[in-house]
């Protein structure tokens, strides 16, 4: 991490000069503004910790300042400047959110001890947040976050993530579009250091591949045709936080050689500039792509995918978990419920037995998805069939009554039933399927061999297909 970013704010440049020298000396990053229009850009776009805001300034005067920064999601702490004797002012300024005030002409040390003071304080802020954020999101035994699932995979996502968000390792998300990879980038950025610093979202497959650059880096009035006036990239905003990148595999190979030179040496010029901004920012990427396979055909480069994936996180397809489809469907009625204020309680049996049979190739999004559009269509307070999509209906092949839940049970037990029936009844098919081979049914469920074998004996499932011929030993090997 960069030590803490102080920006001075005064339009005396001794002054500033000064109070820089006193800073330096205890290691602080320092930034500068001659204006208030100037410190209050600083304030937006570099997300300084600490603000010595000088009262009298051209252009915006230092209350006119402080006001606006109220409303900031990354507020920094603010240190009022006063002329002697001008008390009065520094109290308006401490009821309009100033931390403390220091009055020219002011002692070195007691501007340093004030920096100190506002900066543990600062730091004590940002510890308690996060700590009540992971109280907040541990709170719930169905899931993390704005994750819900209790399945055994899910339950191992939610520890690589707890593991992973307190460093500050670069981490690549891979899964099938929809499994919920940007929900897995906020939580670990929620739980992070950084929680309190921006979270910068970028879909690099939603843009043209000529804005990709500006868009990541930013780019100077007149840097080419159209650009009337400076921008600030994705990366610029990020500063101090974490930035995003969702859907990493689209980008262009020019644009990956730019992103790993700003990865690694944490800096970058924005199109037509000359100035290298130095940043901090942590990525986190994602792809639906097999990257490999990519590099293979030199569409995406070696060294930026290793530099990506110093830690690599698969996110399970709801195929995969799909034990978790009756708590997700009773999460995503509960929030779609609200949000157009309808009072839909539940869903039919036949409705359960459609969606826990349907593949959902769109994943927990096209869960989500359906589940919207049926509450709004719904004339009662109950999703019947008739409120789904006809492809639900008429492209899977009916499931078994017996994964049909009771309704009149309690939610844990009549999901515990379901659960363990789906469960048999997908591993004996699966079985079957495959002659009875543990190995290939492990491959084709997604599921390590030992823990089918365990799964085998908590479901009390005996060999149901005959024993292998000589030939099928050979070519089969571990049926049981």
């Amino acid at each position: 991490m960069t030590p803490p970013a102080i920006l001075i704010a005064d339009d005396e440049k001794g002054a500033r000069f000064g109070m820089k020298k006193a800073l330096e000396k205890d290691g602080y990053s320092i930034l500068e503004a001659s204006s208030g229009q100037e410190a209050l850009e600083l304030i937006r776009n570099r997300l300084p910790d600490l603000v010595f805001l000088d009262i009298n300034m051209p252009e915006m005067n230092g209350l006119e300042v402080l006001e606006k920064t109220r409303g900031m999601e990354c507020s920094p702490m603010v240190v009022v400047i006063t002329a002697y004797g001008s008390e009065r002012i520094a109290v308006e300024a401490m009821k309009k959110g100033a931390y403390d005030y220091i009055a020219k002409p002011f002692d070195i040390e007691e501007l340093r001890l004030i920096a100190r003071n506002a900066l543990e304080k600062l730091a004590l802020q940002d510890e308690n947040r996060r700590l009540r954020s992971q109280l907040e999101s541990q709170s719930t035994l169905d899931g993390l976050g704005e994750m819900v699932g209790q399945s055994t995979v899910m339950r191992e996502l939610f520890t690589k993530i707890e593991k992973v968000a307190s460093t500050e390792v670069t981490v690549l998300l891979l899964g099938e579009s929809g499994s919920g990879k940007e929900l897995v980038a906020r939580e670990i950025h929620r739980r992070s250091r950084r929680a309190n610093k921006p979270l910068v979202v970028m879909n690099c497959a939603a843009l043209p591949e000529t804005l990709i650059e500006s868009e990541l880096f930013g780019h100077e009035r007149g840097a080419f045709t159209g650009a009337a006036e400076r921008r600030i990239g994705k990366f610029e905003m990020a500063n101090r936080g974490t930035l995003f990148l969702d859907e990493v595999g689209d980008m262009s190979p020019n644009t990956q050689a730019k992103l790993l030179r700003a990865i690694e040496e944490q800096r970058f010029e924005r199109l037509g500039g000359g100035e290298t901004l130095h940043v901090d920012v942590r990525v986190i990427s994602a792809t639906n792509k097999d990257l490999p396979a990519e590099i293979k055909k030199n569409t995406f480069r070696e060294d930026l995918y290793y530099r990506l994936k110093v830690v690599e996180i698969e996110l399970p397809s709801l195929r995969q978990r799909r034990e978790d489809i009756p708590l997700l469907v009773q999460h995503f009625l509960r929030l779609s419920s609200k949000k157009h204020s309808k009072e839909v309680k539940g869903i039919s049996r036949e409705a359960m037995r459609i969606i826990l049979s349907y593949d959902w190739p769109g994943n927990v999004r096209q869960l989500a998805n359906t589940l919207e559009s049926a509450i709004v269509l719904t004339v009662d307070d109950t999703i019947t069939q008739e409120d789904l999509p006809g492809d639900l209906k008429g492209g899977q092949p009916p499931a078994s009554p017996s994964i049909t839940p009771d309704f009149t049970l309690p939610f844990k037990e009549a999901k515990r039933r379901v659960v363990e029936s789906f469960e048999k009844e997908h591993i004996l098919r699966s079985l079957k399927t495959h002659n009875g081979n543990i190995t290939k049914t492990a491959e084709a469920l997604g599921m390590h061999r030992q823990g089918l074998q365990q799964k085998l004996r908590e479901l009390n499932i005996r060999r149901t297909v005959s024993a292998p011929t000589e030939q099928g030993k050979e070519q089969g090997g571990d049926k049981e």
